[in-house]
């Protein structure tokens, strides 16, 4: 009886710890799944927020899977693309200002330095090809070259007198050969200022001392003019006074009492003391 009852005592040990492992087992497996869960859900969440970004104001979205770019250009706002194999590249479309040094040589072989300020837009459904072709650096790939060129081709259409006297005209032609250049890479021109235009010293001088010499030729003009005024004023003086005598001696001769008028008319009244009573006034009775 004693044998039976330890059997079963056994059996009722041997059953708990089998519980136990199966407990155990059941616990391990739980934890399994939910760290695969938790695993998954972290995969899915990484790659989720890889699939999606935002393109910003005045910006445009080049779409690149596996590296090459893609006809799709994404405008402002949300974007969708696939984690891993696509990529989006954000470009600026805004205004931008770039300001070139540029050396040319006028049409009479005088070297002109300038500064050019450049302000210009990328076109907003062509980024793709500008991001193939040039790539992030095109202003100094193709703006700053096609800047040197431009100025190149218009300043030597010009004497360097010309470039400082048709400085408008200079810049506007130089503006409509660079928009030419540019627009083939869809660069859209918007502005163009020349800040400054500079020459040689020896131009420099050259162009004071023909300032000088003209400002010199511009008042010896003015005396002459003045001189010959005066020359005729005195002429007419003169000849005024000339016929004023001839009127006055053919008075006299047709007329001898105008001597006495012209006496009369100087006469201060008073009769000089050595006249005594005598009258002032030949042929005149007291």
């Amino acid at each position: 009886m004693k044998k039976v009852i330890k059997n079963i005592k056994n059996n009722i040990f041997l059953n708990k710890l089998n519980m136990d492992n199966i407990s155990e087992r059941i616990g391990e497996v739980k934890i399994g799944r939910i760290i695969s869960r938790v695993s998954v859900g972290l995969i899915v969440l990484i790659l989720a927020s890889g699939a999606f970004g935002i393109v910003g104001a005045g910006e445009r979205g080049v779409l690149l899977q596996f590296g090459a770019v893609q006809d799709k250009v994404f405008g402002e706002g949300l974007y969708f693309k696939i984690p891993l194999a696509q990529e989006v590249i954000r470009i600026d479309v805004k205004i931008q200002k770039d300001e070139i040094p540029a050396s040319a040589a006028s049409k009479d072989l005088q070297i002109v330095t300038s500064k050019i300020a450049l302000n210009y837009h990328l076109d907003p459904e062509s980024v793709n090809r500008i991001w193939q072709e040039l790539g992030k650096n095109y202003n100094v790939r193709i703006i700053a070259p096609s800047i040197q060129e431009a100025v190149k081709a218009e300043s030597a259409k010009f004497t360097a007198e010309e470039l400082i006297i048709k400085r408008e005209e200079v810049k506007e032609q130089i503006k409509a050969n660079l928009t030419k250049r540019l627009l083939e890479h869809a660069i859209i021109v918007d502005e163009l200022n020349i800040i400054e235009f500079e020459f040689s010293k020896a131009f420099n001088e050259a162009i004071e001392a023909k300032v000088t010499a003209e400002q010199l030729k511009l008042k010896a003009d003015r005396d002459l003019e003045r001189i010959k005024i005066e020359a005729q004023q005195k002429i007419a003086e003169s000849q005024g006074k000339a016929e004023a005598i001839r009127i006055e001696a053919q008075a006299l001769q047709y007329n001898p009492k105008v001597v006495e008028l012209r006496w009369i008319e100087k006469w201060d009244g008073k009769v000089p003391t050595y006249w005594g009573e005598a009258s002032p006034f030949i042929g005149i009775n007291r």
